[in-house]
């Protein structure tokens, strides 16, 4: 028995020098500024997960779904499903209730009551004023079905807000120069949501209205929150199109992107916010182009913009909090190790973990047709 002891004693003398060694290691590399990008990915991503059941569920849906697509780990399918479920309730409640007398004024004005106080939610309800049932369609209907869709289902009362989504016309709103200068990128992906359920097709028209808005000539005379505003909606030109990280896109069809972030990237690096700058490199990463000069830039600047102390990027004001930066830091984590395949879904109805537990209101669609398709489009060059 006391041997015993003694051995147990030495075992565990052993194992806090290797700690104490590992933490030593650890501090160097951090003062000497040597985190490869592999590490800084790692430690974002060991951070994230062991807090994710502290995060809301709209959180875990969102990195869920991102690392699935990185990855093809079924282990996050789980977190999609819980937004499933989420979405799912809100979705029945929103869409089946729109045919109701007032439910869409009355939801609409609740909808922009909660947008904020501060100056981009100022701006935003200004905005909105010509257009005040646009949020309902296109921040409520299509935010809920487009993803519903994206794994797989169809939503309750699908039929209903199909036919509603259809009779209502989003031109006015996605081309007025105010709601684009108010949230550039949040349009972009009411355009692409709509075109994916089949409701309209308004990419062009928004694609227009965006370059009248932002001529790249009258870059100078834009403040930082501008500028800002116009990357974001130009990154998510080409994260849309790809499905949101499903697949790539041909590169051709965004040369007027690319060119302009790599011609203006030492302008980005010191404007952006590290969530636009890892939306650009995510953005040649996406087009086929992961050797692209801009790809390497935007990678030392935010393994850079990682802090030890918080295991993650914080912050432009240096708060390290997880749910409003969790955006962010899955971001840099796609940036700093970007996979050789993207994945499609995850379809959960698919998937063994999660098909038992699916939402008794959601319908699975036929995937065959979807898949068929995928397997002849050719990959983007």
């Amino acid at each position: 028995m006391l041997a015993i002891r003694k051995f147990k004693s030495l075992t565990s003398l052993i194992s806090f020098s290797l700690l104490l060694t590992c933490a030593s290691s650890f501090a160097e590399t951090r003062d000497n500024h040597q985190l490869t990008h592999q590490q800084v990915r790692s430690a974002i991503q060991l951070n994230l997960e062991q807090n994710m059941y502290s995060l809301p569920p709209r959180i875990q849906g969102h990195y869920g779904l991102r690392m699935y697509r990185m990855t093809g780990d079924e282990k996050y399918a789980n977190a999609a499903l819980i937004d499933l479920i989420t979405i799912t309730e809100r979705q029945n409640y929103f869409a089946c209730n729109m045919d109701k007398p007032n439910f869409i004024e009355d939801e609409a004005e609740q909808a922009i009551s909660v947008l904020g106080k501060g100056p981009r939610a100022k701006a935003r309800k200004k905005a909105l004023k010509p257009f005040p049932e646009f949020i309902f369609y296109s921040d409520i209907l299509l935010r809920y079905a487009s993803r519903t869709d994206e794994l797989g289902f169809m939503g309750p009362c699908h039929e209903q807000m199909i036919k509603g989504l259809k009779a209502y016309d989003l031109t006015p709103a996605l081309t007025d120069p105010k709601m684009i200068t108010s949230w550039a990128a949040q349009l972009v992906n009411y355009v692409y949501w709509a075109k994916q359920l089949n409701v309209g097709d308004y990419v062009e028209v928004y694609k227009q209205a965006f370059i009248e808005t932002y001529p790249d000539d009258k870059d100078n005379n834009l403040d930082k929150k501008q500028y800002r505003n116009k990357l974001y909606g130009m990154t998510h030109f080409i994260f849309a199109s790809s499905g949101y990280y499903q697949e790539q896109v041909n590169a051709k069809d965004y040369q007027w992107i690319l060119d302009f972030f790599n011609n203006n990237i030492d302008r980005i690096l010191t404007d952006a916010t590290d969530d636009i700058i890892s939306e650009v490199g995510i953005s040649f990463l996406l087009a086929g182009q992961p050797n692209h000069p801009v790809v390497k830039k935007t990678q030392n600047h935010i393994a850079a913009s990682f802090i030890p102390e918080y295991q993650l990027i914080p912050s432009p004001r240096g708060n390290p909090n997880m749910v409003s930066g969790e955006h962010r830091n899955v971001l840099a984590m796609m940036l700093l190790d970007w996979p050789e395949k993207l994945h499609k879904g995850p379809y959960l109805a698919e998937i063994k973990a999660t098909k038992k537990y699916l939402p008794v209101q959601v319908t699975p669609k036929d995937l065959t047709k979807t898949n068929s398709n995928t397997k002849e489009k050719p990959s983007a060059k």
